[in-house]
Formats: structure tokens, C-alpha cells, sequence
């Protein structure tokens, strides 16, 4: 019989409340020293050693705030506080504003450099956390961040933002994201995330200048980032926005799609939002023909010629997800439904780890599991699997989203 959407909402909904979240409350937490753990194996062997990054701390603040909203759980206020207390007494930077992108096991600072893409996901998770508690002091810091972004990183001259400086936001010279990423001044990963945080930002504080700023990220996404021929987004440029990689990224592509989307609802443009939903769709379709097998698995990357990189990580799974739901409530068209529940289909048939709980992080195109992959680690996080989760019950349950 065909997957239904309460079917989908069923199975979604007990991974979310019965794995993902219960795993990080139970075997995340460093509890003597009210910090997380920055690494686990799939066999939740802990690395004591490793560095740990503020985007961990944001993600996981993110995540149990949101579900705190949604379910109102003591447990997840209490992990939303302890992730809140980690990342403002660890990483912030009470000289120069922003937070440092990460510490040494021991707590003293590793890499003091102001990644703008951790401070967005700073302002996303401050802003979330004010969401559900009402804390004012969650939503001041994200405000000062904001303030922060567009006094040092924002580009005057041709938009965006810049990725990279150095702790008292002076220029540096390599500005990557990670060692896989090229060392370009702009790149669509970035922008889409400040994007995002300024959405959610806008929603609790309606601020002119920040309404101005999130109209203009949406702009440039759609004039400088997507290419509306392809439906394919650019992923490093220069910084009069010239690309400089052929590379795609399925993944972001379809996690560009619900985001834009939300971004312009937000805005409350209807010019914008029919834009931003053509846009979604075609997406979509090109996801769908070019970066999904059979199995429903979304890979990696892709080129102009075909598929460079096919294993398939945890997240464009559970970006997918969303994003063909997404297709699916703007167009109405069955198959973007079925497409959702194929990839989660691949999800629970390969990702899920049912002997020690969460996801695993990837497994080759054929389906096996990369075994060099860590269960919890700088990257590896709730965030994206857990917002699916929150977003899958919040659009079955009442046709919208977690806005």
C-alpha cells in the first residue's frame, strides 16, 4: 500500500522523539563538566581529545530549544540550557563580540577566528532559544550579532557577506569554512545560512534595517547564488560574485529550496513568494533527476558531466525530505510526496543506527557504511535530522512549517 502522510508523520515523528533526541540527552552530555562531548564513534566511544567547535554548541541549542517549543519537555529546556551556558560561557567573545570557532578539549581557545557561518548559526539558535523560553538575554545576543555581521562582514560593494576574519573581525587571508572547502571570499553556503538566521531573527524581532538586509540576501540568492536555468546553486565565488567551481551540492540545493521559500513568506512578499515557489519546484525536479537514485538516497555531488562524489551523508537526506514536502504542499503533485517518503525510506533503511540510536553519519552510493565517520563531532550534529523531524510534524499536522 502507498505511504500515506499520516503514515509518514507517524514514522518520522517516534525517530525524532524515540531516537534522535533521546540520544543526544543520554550519551552527548560530558556531565561532570557541563560541556558535550566533541566526539563519539558509532560504538559511542568518546575522544576526550578532540578540538570542539561552537557550531556544535549552536546546533544542539537550536534543536532542544525547538523541540522544547514543540513539546514542551523539562528534559529539553534543561539540554537547551546547558547548550546556552556551553556556548556563551565557552566561546563567546566578550572583547570583541561574535564566538570563536572552537576550543581545545581543555576549554582554552583553538581557532579565535570569527567564521561567519558559525556566527549565523549563533544568531539562529539565540533567536530560537528567546522562541521558547522568552529569555530576552537570547534574543539581545542575536541581535548583537546581527549589528556585528553587518558592521564588519557585510560586502558594501557588490552584497553578501564575507566569510571569514580574524578574532577582532580585521581581514585574513584563508577564509575556509573546512578543509574541504575552497579558500574563496563568498560562497553560497554562507549566505544561505546568514539567510536562514535572519529569517528566524525577523519573525521575533521585526527590525527594519534587518528586514532590509534579509530582502537583499534573497535577492542575491536568486540573482547571484541560483541558477534558475539549471536549478542549481553556485557554491564558492569571487567577490564581485564570479564562480569559481563547476561542483554541486544536491543537498543544498534542496535544502535552498524550502529555505527561500520560508524567507520570502516571512517577508510577506507575494511577488517574492510566487518567485521563490517556482523556484522550489524546479529545484526539486532537478534534485530529483539528477542527485537521486532509486533507493531514494540523495548523493553528495555532482558536475556539469555527472556524479563526482556518491555517498550519501545523513543531512541531504534529511534536507530532501524536506524540500520534496515542501514541493509537494506548493504544487499539490503526488510524486513530490512520494519522492519524500522514498528518501525516507532510504533513511530508515540504511541511517538509522537501531543498535546504538541517532543516524549514522554516511554510507557509500552502493549503501554500505563509511566506517571512518563519527556518530557525534564538529559536523555531525541534531540539527538537521532533528529540524526534519520538527518540520515533517509541524507541516503534516497544520500544512505549514516550524515558523
Amino acid at each position: 500500500m502507498p505511504v500515506t502522510p499520516d503514515d509518514l508523520l507517524r514514522s518520522i515523528e517516534a525517530d525524532l522523539r524515540g531516537n534522535i533526541l533521546p540520544f543526544w540527552l543520554r550519551h552527548a552530555v560530558n556531565g561532570p563538566a557541563r560541556t558535550f562531548h566533541g566526539q563519539l564513534g558509532n560504538d559511542l566511544s568518546v575522544d576526550p581529545g578532540v578540538e570542539r567547535g561552537a557550531l556544535l554548541s549552536s546546533r544542539i541549542l537550536w534543536t532542544y530549544a525547538a523541540a522544547f517549543r514543540a513539546y514542551g519537555d523539562p528534559a529539553h529546556r534543561t539540554m537547551a540550557d546547558l547548550a546556552l551556558e556551553d556556548l556563551m560561557n565557552r566561546f563567546h567573545d566578550a572583547q570583541h563580540g561574535g564566538f570563536f570557532w572552537s576550543i581545545q578539549a581543555d576549554g582554552t581557545v583553538k581557532r579565535d577566528r570569527k567564521q561567519v557561518y558559525g556566527q549565523a548559526f549563533a544568531i539562529y539558535a539565540l533567536s530560537e532559544y528567546h522562541a521558547a523560553t522568552g529569555d530576552r538575554r537570547a534574543l539581545d545576543q542575536a541581535v548583537a550579532v546581527f549589528l556585528l555581521l553587518e558592521h564588519h562582514a557585510r560586502e558594501r560593494v557588490h552584497g553578501g557577506y564575507l566569510e571569514a576574519f580574524a578574532r577582532d573581525w580585521s581581514s585574513i587571508a584563508d577564509m575556509r569554512l573546512s578543509e574541504v572547502d575552497q579558500n574563496d571570499p563568498k560562497s553560497q553556503n554562507t549566505m544561505l545560512h546568514v539567510m536562514e538566521a535572519y529569517t528566524r531573527l525577523l519573525q521575533l524581532w521585526p527590525d527594519a534595517g534587518l528586514r532590509v538586509a534579509l530582502r537583499d540576501l534573497v535577492g542575491l540568492m536568486l540573482a547571484r547564488i541560483v541558477d534558475a536555468r539549471t536549478g542549481h546553486l553556485g557554491l564558492f565565488f569571487t567577490t564581485d560574485w564570479r564562480p569559481t567551481s563547476d561542483k554541486i551540492s544536491y543537498g543544498h540545493d534542496i535544502e535552498a529550496a524550502w529555505l527561500l521559500t520560508r524567507a520570502a513568506d516571512v517577508l510577506g512578499e507575494a511577488d517574492l513568494s510566487a518567485r521563490t515557489r517556482a523556484l522550489a519546484l524546479k529545484i526539486a525536479d532537478v534534485t530529483l533527476a539528477e542527485g537521486t537514485d532509486p533507493d531514494g538516497g540523495i548523493v553528495n555531488l555532482g558536475d556539469p558531466v555527472g556524479i563526482v562524489d556518491g555517498a550519501k551523508e545523513w543531512w541531504p537526506q534529511a534536507e530532501a525530505v524536506v524540500g520534496f514536502l515542501n514541493a509537494w504542499q506548493i504544487s499539490g503533485e503526488a510524486r513530490y510526496f512520494a519522492a519524500a517518503a522514498k528518501t525516507w525510506d532510504f533513511i530508515a533503511t540504511r541511517l538509522i543506527d537501531r543498535e546504538h540510536g541517532e543516524w549514522f553519519r554516511g554510507v557509500t552510493r552502493g549503501g554500505a557504511l563509511i566506517p571512518t565517520h563519527e556518530k557525534v563531532g564538529f559536523w555531525k550534529c541534531p540539527y538537521h535530522n532533528g529540524r526534519m523531524g520538527l518540520e515533517v510534524m509541524t507541516r503534516l499536522r497544520t500544512g505549514g512549517g516550524t515558523v
